[in-house]
Order: structure tokens, then sequence, then C-alpha cells
């Protein structure tokens, strides 16, 4: 089912994120690849632009941003056209609610999921994974910044939510309200849970740790991720 997907915990575009970002350069698809800096917009989306095309010219990548910072922008066919013909596509970190917010829905994010269905690889790290997911996970109350409330994301991975930078601060989350037969899928940073196409294989130097029905897995680089779901075969 489509390129590559890959949803990686946190600390992107730095040493350590070698192994799945070389897997999801290698699976993708012929074509321009593409930054997309939408979660960053209130955080320097400029520095994360350019963290990403040195990393991924150390990689032997060029890669381009393409803005996508309002739900204008999403809505532009230019933009989407540009998305359509992708080989591969990389969200960045930042506001989680805020990339889902301007994206569902719209023409760029459809253009995008088309684009990954036919070859294209696609990944978010931290924000950008907690969007592609059913449920991304928003701040509940202020201050309190470990209680979480699902609201709704991208859903391209359903009945899922990610805990990015998991070892460091997702593992002391708690999640109000939580959705029936919500998986959650916590995710170190420089570690990335990547579906292949015949399901999901964790790689990078950390852990990816499945919880569903109160059972908690943990799974190394190179272990196949029993309990995510499948990415959605139809829609946006």
């Amino acid at each position: 089912m489509g390129g590559p997907l890959l949803l990686n915990g946190g600390d992107e575009f730095r040493p350590g994120n070698e192994p799945q970002d070389r897997e999801l350069i290698a699976a993708s698809r012929a074509g321009p690849a593409y930054v997309v800096p939408t979660a960053a917009r209130r955080q320097m989306p400029e520095k994360a632009v350019a963290t990403a095309q040195r990393w991924f010219a150390g990689l032997g990548l060029e890669i381009a941003e393409l803005p996508v910072y309002t739900r204008t922008h999403a809505a532009s066919a230019a933009l989407a056209e540009l998305a359509a013909g992708a080989g591969l596509i990389y969200l960045t970190g930042g506001d989680p609610g805020l990339l889902a917010q301007t994206l569902r829905g719209t023409r760029a994010w459809a253009a995008m999921v088309a684009a990954w269905r036919a070859g294209a690889g696609l990944a978010g790290s931290s924000a950008g994974a907690m969007a592609l997911c059913e449920w991304t996970l928003v701040m509940a109350r202020w201050p309190r910044h470990t209680e979480r409330r699902p609201a709704e994301a991208l859903g391209l991975v359903p009945g899922t939510a990610v805990l990015p930078h998991y070892r460091t601060m997702g593992s002391r989350w708690s999640v109000e309200e939580r959705p029936a037969g919500l998986t959650l899928v916590g995710i170190d940073e420089r570690t990335a849970a990547v579906w292949d196409g015949a399901g999901w294989h964790a790689a990078g130097e950390g852990l990816v740790v499945v919880i569903d029905d109160g059972a908690t897995v943990e799974f190394r680089s190179g272990a196949r991720c029993d309990g995510i779901p499948a990415p959605a075969a139809e829609g946006p």
C-alpha cells in the first residue's frame, strides 16, 4: 500500500536519525522532496526548513520547502499540484493541533495522501507524526503539561495516537477522555515506526512502545511493531 510512512519521535534532522531517513529515501518514488513546516509556523519555521535542508543534503537528497502555513495555502491548487508530484514529503515538529487544523480536509492534504498512495514517502516527526494519526494529543489543562486530550487529526493511521519524545516526556502524559479502542504509540527521539507496505517496524536508536488495552510492548530497531493499525486504505 503506497510508499513508506514514517512516524518519528522527535529531534528530527539530527545525528541518530540516519537509519530511518535513509530507508525513507531509498523506498520513496522518484520526484521532488519537500519539507512542510506547517507545525512550526509559530516557532521560526525558516529554521526548521534550513535544518531539514542541511540534514538531507548530508544524506544526498535535495529538499525544498512546501510553504503551507494557513488553510488558504492548503487550498492552493498550485501547492497541491507540487505535493501531488512529490517523491518525498516530510512534516516537521511544532504544534500538533495547529498542523492538523491547517491541513485537515484540504486540497493540499488530499494531494499529499494521493502522492503517498502512488509511492511517495511520507514522514512526520513529533507534531508531524502525531497529526498523521487519527488523534493528536493537545494540552488539556494549563499549565499541567502532562494532561492531554485527543483532538481530531488527519486520520491516516486509524485508531492511533503518537506519544512523541517518549523516553524524555511522552511516558508521563495522561490522556483524558481516551476514545475506546485507542492505540497509543510511544516513540523515542531519533526513533521511528516505519510502515514498509507489509507492516510496521522500529528504526533508530530508541524504542517504539505500543500501549493497547493496558498492555505495553517495547520494540527495538529492526523489530516488527505488532499492534499498530495499518494505514487507512481509502480517504484523505
